[in-house]
């Protein structure tokens, strides 16, 4: 089975997300940045929700740099992470919309440690498929961001109802985190 289709697909479907996230940027009336103040929270967590979908895509297209071959449990696996990517627009408007409250917080929180479990899965899924010295395996030994970000998101989605900016503040320290894709993949490439 081609790989090209699913990379296809899994492009297609965050290109989507991306384009209905902006299209729940509605201007307020009024032509002053006075106008535009009651959309901070808004633009602020459509900003990390286009840079989590970003570096989603990008790790993925890293991802399948190394890989050989897809079957039909890495397809499933693929849809998997696609359908909590495909909660983030909905959460991003509900967050923006009411100001960082805690509920809305801790749900961006779950369907963004949902997606990382669910990619997670899609590399158990492709390893499983693939030689144990294959460029894949090689480029997926060590996984201490994946830790860190699980536990990161878990705290995050605890904090929403202590604290919303120390909540806010787990989910960008993840971002961060992942903002340079996984070099891991890129060094087997290189050699």
């Amino acid at each position: 089975m081609s790989r090209t289709r699913l990379e296809a697909f899994s492009d297609g479907v965050i290109a989507i997300l991306i384009t209905i996230m902006v299209l729940q940027l509605t201007p307020q009336r009024g032509h002053d940045l006075a106008a535009l103040r009651s959309l901070v929270p808004v633009f602020l967590s459509y900003v990390l929700s286009f840079l989590y979908l970003g570096i989603y895509w990008t790790n993925h297209h890293h991802l399948f740099q190394v890989v050989e071959q897809v079957d039909g449990r890495v397809l499933w696996a693929n849809t998997h992470l696609l359908f909590w990517l495909s909660l983030v627009p909905f959460l991003t408007a509900w967050l923006g919309n009411n100001g960082l409250a805690a509920l809305p917080l801790a749900l961006y929180g779950l369907v963004l440690l949902a997606s990382a479990i669910a990619y997670y899965f899609l590399t158990r899924a492709l390893l499983a498929l693939h030689r144990p010295d294959s460029a894949l395996a090689t480029a997926l030994k060590g996984n201490r961001k994946e830790k860190v970000s699980i536990a990161l998101y878990a705290a995050g989605i605890v904090l929403a109802f202590v604290n919303v900016w120390l909540s806010c503040a787990a989910y960008v320290i993840v971002a961060l985190i992942w903002l340079i894709p996984d070099r891991r993949v890129e060094r087997v490439l290189a050699q």
